[in-house]
């Protein structure tokens, strides 16, 4: 029913166009008085990304080489780019646009395009949702140029191009804007205007056959969908899943029992809509919400993802206990801000108790020396000794038990020390560490080749030949002898 009244209606379409989203969006966290400009490096030159009014006005323009632009205002305050962010900072605009209608779509790298539809009447009419969308957007410190049309195309080229938002003619006001306004590339732009084709009111009264046969069907595509004649459909973005609960207390607390306790009713609710979706959670943020607007967070990184509130709960007793609750929190706010697919596990009589006692036990040493830094050997595909193994982070690894050598390898490896013998045997005696050692008995050799195809400075003596020797003294050392540049070296100790 909804959809049969959504297409006996005239198709209302607004474009945002948000010409300083870059720079609007590091001067919202940052207030920067004077010219101001992100750069980027393209074009082996660092050029100009976006800029801010007061640099425009300077004669600067996205584009330009840096070097030019320092020249031209020496007192410009520059920061490097970042486009991640500045998508990131544009989904949630998308987020944020959602208040006005459903159908709400990404419109390039710095702009929105809404389908609004049967939803304007919600606030009065479209001029009113119009300035309602301009006056929050300017509240936020973020410039934007609003189009609205019957296309996508139409709204776009009055948002770019256009002097008002929402023109009394519509057919008029698009009819008077540069042809740059079809969305076309820019040699055809030009080649329209070496022959005197301005606007899109001279190229609609232009015959479509020659333009087609000069320029190809993208033009009058393009013109057809400006004008509404040919449907643009709009693809709103799924929402990612977001997972945040909050509580609000009508007194202030203070004491860690009562934050423990309201974490804990904020984690059952929260792990219930982890569970539902199938993921746990791997980082947690605790923000405390204090009286005088001050806001304490604490951060929890787990060594595996969960979503059992009776096994994170404890966890979070180490950093709610150096909060500062100042004259009480009034508020707390629990939110997973990395989650991970959980795999479906099948339920037996076996007890995994103690891998996650192991977990537990690794996200508490975690909490305080870091979780890169509880590390576990695995294997490496490499018969060289040094390269045989890998050192990974417990808490994003796994155990792995394929360790397989034909012959024993020493429990504690180093770098190689020279000591002093003679021939391809060991040596009967021998000084090693300020310990004089006698042998008593050595089994080998081993023969290990150099991995050609990598450079190793450690390997460029060539071959080794390896000997596992047991010392009168109770040392059982694992010697090598280099036969291309003779000499003895030990490498390591058994146990």
């Amino acid at each position: 029913m909804f959809d049969g009244t959504r297409q006996n209606q005239t198709r209302r379409i607004v474009s945002l166009w948000f010409p300083r989203l870059a720079s609007d969006r590091v001067q919202r966290a940052r207030a920067i008085e004077g010219p101001f400009a992100l750069t980027l490096m393209e074009r082996n030159a660092n050029r100009i990304y976006c800029l801010n009014k007061a640099a425009e006005k300077q004669g600067l323009h996205p584009g330009m080489p840096f070097s030019d632009a320092r020249a031209f205002c020496p007192e410009l305050y520059s920061m490097p780019a970042n486009p991640k962010a500045d998508q990131g900072f544009l989904l949630a605009l998308r987020r944020w646009a959602t208040r006005y209608c459903p159908w709400v779509g990404l419109e390039g790298a710095d702009g929105l395009t809404l389908d609004i539809t049967g939803s304007a009447h919600l606030f009065g009419d479209e001029t009113a949702m119009l300035a309602d969308m301009h006056h929050r957007l300017k509240r936020a410190g973020i410039a934007v140029r609003i189009g609205l049309g019957i296309s996508r195309g139409s709204a776009w080229a009055l948002a770019h191009y256009g002097t008002t938002s929402a023109p009394n003619d519509m057919q008029t006001a698009l009819a008077a804007l540069p042809v740059a306004a079809l969305r076309i590339e820019r040699k055809t732009d030009v080649a329209l205007q070496r022959l005197g084709l301005r606007t899109i009111g001279d190229l609609t009264a232009t015959e479509r056959a020659p333009l087609a046969r000069r320029f190809g069907p993208e033009l009058l595509l393009r013109l057809d969908q400006a004008t509404g004649v040919q449907s643009e459909d709009i693809n709103p973005l799924k929402a990612p899943p977001h997972y945040a609960v909050r509580m609000s207390f009508p007194e202030p607390i203070g004491l860690c029992a009562d934050v423990m306790a309201g974490v804990e009713r904020l984690l059952v609710k929260l792990c219930e809509q982890l569970a539902l979706d199938g993921v746990g959670a791997r980082t947690l943020l605790l923000s405390l919400r204090r009286v005088d607007r001050d806001t304490q967070e604490v951060e929890l990184r787990l060594a595996r993802a969960l979503h059992d509130a009776h096994r994170i709960l404890p966890l979070f007793q180490r950093g709610i206990d150096t909060v500062d609750a100042g004259f009480g929190i009034d508020q707390l706010r629990l939110m997973a801000i990395q989650v991970e697919k959980q795999p479906v596990q099948q339920i037996n009589h076996v007890s995994s108790g103690s891998k996650d006692q192991f977990d537990d036990l690794l996200t508490r040493l975690g909490a305080r020396i870091g979780l890169e830094n509880i590390q576990r050997f695995l294997p490496a595909d490499s018969h060289i000794p040094e390269r045989s193994f890998i050192r990974a982070p417990a808490a994003f690894s796994s155990p792995n038990d394929a360790w397989t050598h034909a012959q024993p390898r020493p429990i504690r490896l180093f770098p190689p020390e020279p000591i002093t013998g003679d021939g391809s045997q060991p040596p009967p005696r021998f000084r090693w560490r300020r310990m004089t050692l006698t042998t008593g008995r050595a089994t080998g050799p081993e023969r290990i080749a150099p991995e050609w195809w990598m450079a190793d400075e450690n390997w460029r003596s060539g071959l080794r030949d390896y000997w596992r020797v047991e010392t009168q003294q109770g040392r059982r050392l694992w010697l090598f002898y280099t036969p291309q540049n003779p000499g003895w070296f030990v490498h390591g100790e058994f146990a």
